[in-house]
């Protein structure tokens, strides 16, 4: 089954992009913008209005495969990508990588994706084209978006041509046993953290409910305001879940926590503080993402791994989860090999292609690091299906909710996606009964 032509088509995504610099520097809110000036290059305010970039395979028998380029909430922030614009990219789309793959077999996923994952960075010329060169990207490939988005098509096309799900395409390519059951949701609250957090809590998400920390003023001066938030979301857990109801409590400091406590992080005052944490959370696993943000990936090791260590020293029962400066399959091997996290986010639009996150996952196999298969909010309803194949086919300790901010959009989006494959590669009612 032959891929017929290219096609790329400027949508939007499911939240917006924000300048993360700005806004932990101390931009406020004015209603649901932000006052100040951009500080992270491309931006042109500090809260912009997302994108995304929707590929179309066409295949010989006329069926269409579908997939997002989008890019993070928080783009250009801790190492990774600049700014993604759609207008931008789509020549480069249709030039570029449609040149690649048309002809190409579709059945071919593999194959295909690596081809996608070596074409150099290009940029748009004046005649609606593309040619190769520096288009600001911090690597000399196509943007991370766009080598998502197209992954994602040709993985909907494999299993198109195939007759299976996305999860069966994908598992066959990596030589995994898929998940046989859905893989542990982690809700994320935006910062509406309470409201959310009870709808998540009712429903009876397996890991809740992210949080947004993401400055001093909601984090606490002396970290007061989360402390106070996890003993809240302990007692309503146990107050409105669901009979047995046993969630991991995940929250996300974007590094605010590091500018409140301070280095060396393996120091009596730091662990004590984390101790206050499982305290509050009383019967529930603690997970806290970002502590500190280092500013580089080598200081982000050294620091998580001083933190982790201090933690096990002291007997704090917390977990701690790279994502700042953990963007690429490289940077995830760092943090890996180095012992310098509990848990890592694959931050699935950082990666570039989907076989990239799973990649990803699969390299914490046999190491005492957990995969999570993140991504951002600011993806879309195709982005998040397509990660649920990737999360069943590589059996993920957990995988986000996405897109968007509103969480019950999300959860639903993620969770049907996994039951729905799940239930396609079980035998049907009518088989078993005629065995």
């Amino acid at each position: 089954m032959r891929i017929e032509s290219v096609r790329a088509v400027p949508t939007v995504s499911g939240f917006f992009f924000d300048d993360q610099r700005a806004i932990k520097e101390g931009a406020t809110q004015d209603g649901f913008a932000y006052d100040g000036e951009p500080v992270t290059p491309g931006f042109e305010d500090i809260r912009e209005a997302g994108e995304a970039l929707t590929v179309e395979l066409e295949l010989e028998d006329g069926s269409v495969a579908t997939g997002d380029c989008c890019a993070v909430q928080y783009s250009g922030a801790g190492g990774r990508d600049p700014l993604f614009r759609a207008e931008k990219y789509r020549p480069v789309v249709e030039g570029t990588v449609a040149s690649a793959l048309r002809g190409r077999d579709a059945t071919e996923f593999a194959e295909n994706a690596d081809i996608v994952e070596e074409l150099p960075a290009a940029r748009p010329t004046e005649d609606g084209g593309a040619t190769g060169g520096d288009d600001g990207d911090s690597t000399d490939q196509l943007h991370t978006a766009v080598r998502y988005g197209v992954s994602q098509a040709l993985l909907e096309a494999a299993a198109l041509a195939n007759r299976e799900t996305m999860t069966e395409t994908l598992a066959d390519a990596l030589g995994t046993t898929p998940a046989t059951e859905p893989v542990p949701v982690f809700g994320q609250s935006g910062d509406d953290r309470y409201t959310n957090a009870e709808k998540m809590i009712i429903k009876g998400v397996p890991v809740l409910p992210h949080g947004l920390f993401n400055s001093v003023e909601k984090l606490g001066e002396d970290g007061e305001g989360l402390r106070e938030y996890v003993d809240w979301l302990a007692t309503r857990a146990v107050e409105l879940g669901p009979e047995g109801y046993d969630p991991t409590i995940h929250v996300d400091v974007y590094g605010v926590l590091g500018d409140v406590l301070g280095a060396p992080y393996d120091r009596a005052a730091v662990t004590d503080y984390f101790g206050t944490l499982a305290a509050a959370a009383g019967p529930f696993d603690v997970q806290v993402e970002g502590p500190m943000d280092a500013g580089g990936r080598e200081e982000q090791i050294h620091e998580m791994t001083e933190l982790r260590d201090g933690l096990a020293s002291a007997g704090v029962d917390v977990d701690i989860v790279a994502d700042e400066w953990c963007n690429t399959f490289e940077d995830v091997r760092a943090f890996v090999d180095a012992g310098a996290a509990d848990l890592v986010q694959v931050k699935t639009p950082d990666l570039g292609g989907v076989q990239r996150s799973a990649a990803a996952v699969r390299y914490c196999d046999g190491t005492d690091t957990r995969a999570y298969l993140g991504g951002t909010c600011n993806e879309t309803v195709t982005s998040a299906r397509t990660c649920a194949h990737v999360a069943l086919a590589t059996d993920a300790a957990q995988t986000l909710a996405k897109p968007g901010m509103g969480f019950d959009e999300g959860f639903m989006v993620v969770t049907n996606e996994m039951r729905r494959a799940l239930a396609r590669m079980r035998p049907t009612p009518e088989a078993t009964a005629d065995d």
